[in-house]
């Protein structure tokens, strides 16, 4: 297949809003031999290894270890690297072009503290590296991120268990009792905060034994208020999208420099994608469509955006709660004051999260028409799946109700 046809940056935008990105179509298979491979090569000989989620409150807590690890990276090089694509110098100056894929990695970083970017859909797979390539005696950390249910993970949770010096893990996210129990009876230091009072590096700050500087209590306060949706502090979106469009050792490496200050380079990068990010909320709250659901109202739309803007566009709009669903397949759902059970809805379609934030992917793909139906219908299966899951809790309150 044409190259051309999978990169999306030189369609219009409008074309654009409905496509995934192109790391979308990159086999999974190839996927996860090069996921293997950079696995094994920061696993082994590492001091401590962490796997966490890839957003700013994940890799937040990345930035923690490593400071208590003294173990953070120099932010200059990727200050270097960040200004020649902005000035498109790139080339010229690293002799190689500019990759600039959504959440980009960069290999020439290393550090003791080995970090695997994770997530939901991926932790399985990733833990399963751990406990392949986990040398005798090297600290494992686990940060904000919630199994589905133990008897996925047990076995290569064990065998990390044994081999480590010590597993700790750090999170926010709602744990079922059981769950929790079999993770503790391991030996593994499991650190569950209140989900709607903390974030992953709030609960990561003190939970390690360290006297962190000022900045790294800025740090996780200013990602709370970004991660639990409270938005009092502007700068907490400057935090989510740098960590959305960077990788993540740039992004670890320069919120452990600088805190929630962000140099300039970072701001600039950010301000510049912004822009068509701005391009793409409108196009997504414009699509939304209102349905009346028992007592609430639910704003359904499509397209390749920020979800939270949108959702606050909705809300403004007077939506109770928002479902953002993807080009990709899966689908944020995200709540208000009066509807705070994102976690239920997204609990029946393969998904999780916060009574106000929540995400899932409905098991319907089974082959590629699916995803051209999804892509040409902007998303009508899911979208009729997800309000379903509405539909069900508006009905057991009904029944609820009666009963009483």
């Amino acid at each position: 297949m044409d190259d051309e046809l999978l990169e999306s940056d030189t369609l219009p935008l409008d074309r654009k809003s409905r496509l995934p990105g192109t790391g979308f179509f990159y086999p999974d298979s190839l996927d996860e031999d090069r996921s293997e491979k950079r696995a094994k090569e920061a696993v082994e000989g590492a001091e401590a290894v962490v796997i966490t989620d890839s957003d700013a409150d994940g890799l937040g807590c990345i930035a923690l270890i490593r400071e208590a690890y003294d173990a953070a990276l120099d932010p200059a090089p990727f200050e270097e690297r960040r200004r020649a694509k902005l000035d498109g110098t790139y080339k010229e100056q690293f002799g190689e072009e500019a990759d600039e894929e959504e959440g980009e990695e960069d290999d020439r970083a290393e550090s003791s503290v080995a970090l695997l970017p994770s997530g939901p859909h991926s932790f399985e797979e990733d833990l399963e590296y751990v406990a392949e390539f986990l040398e005798e005696g090297t600290d494992v950390f686990v940060c904000d991120i919630c199994p589905d249910a133990f008897e996925y993970i047990a076995e290569d949770l064990r065998a990390v268990a044994r081999r480590a010096g010590a597993v700790r893990w750090f999170d926010h996210h709602q744990w079922d009792e059981e769950l929790a129990a079999s993770v503790r009876e391991l030996g593994i230091d499991l650190v569950v905060g209140e989900s709607d009072e903390e974030c992953s590096t709030d609960v990561t700050l003190r939970s390690l034994a360290y006297d962190f500087d000022e900045r790294f209590r800025e740090l996780a306060a200013v990602t709370r208020d970004h991660d639990l949706w409270l938005k009092e502090d502007e700068r907490s979106d400057d935090l989510a999208d740098f960590a959305y469009w960077t990788g993540g050792e740039e992004y670890a490496a320069i919120v452990g420099a600088y805190g929630v200050d962000l140099p300039p380079v970072a701001v600039e990068y950010v301000e510049q994608r912004r822009v068509e990010k701005g391009l793409l909320i409108e196009k997504a709250v414009d699509r939304a469509v209102e349905h009346e659901v028992g007592e609430w109202s639910v704003g359904v739309t499509y397209g390749r955006c920020s979800q939270n803007e949108v959702a606050d566009a909705l809300r403004e709009q007077g939506m109770d709660a928002a479902v953002i669903v993807k080009p990709s397949g899966s689908a944020s759902i995200r709540g208000s004051d009066d509807f705070e059970r994102c976690h239920e809805v997204a609990g029946q379609v393969n998904g999780g999260g916060h009574p106000k934030a929540a995400g899932c992917k409905p098991d319907i793909y089974d082959d590629m028409l699916d995803y051209g139906h999804h892509w040409t219908t902007e998303g009508a299966t899911t979208k009729r799946v997800i309000l379903r899951a509405f539909e069900s809790l508006a009905e057991e309150d009904a029944s609820a109700d009666a009963a009483e």
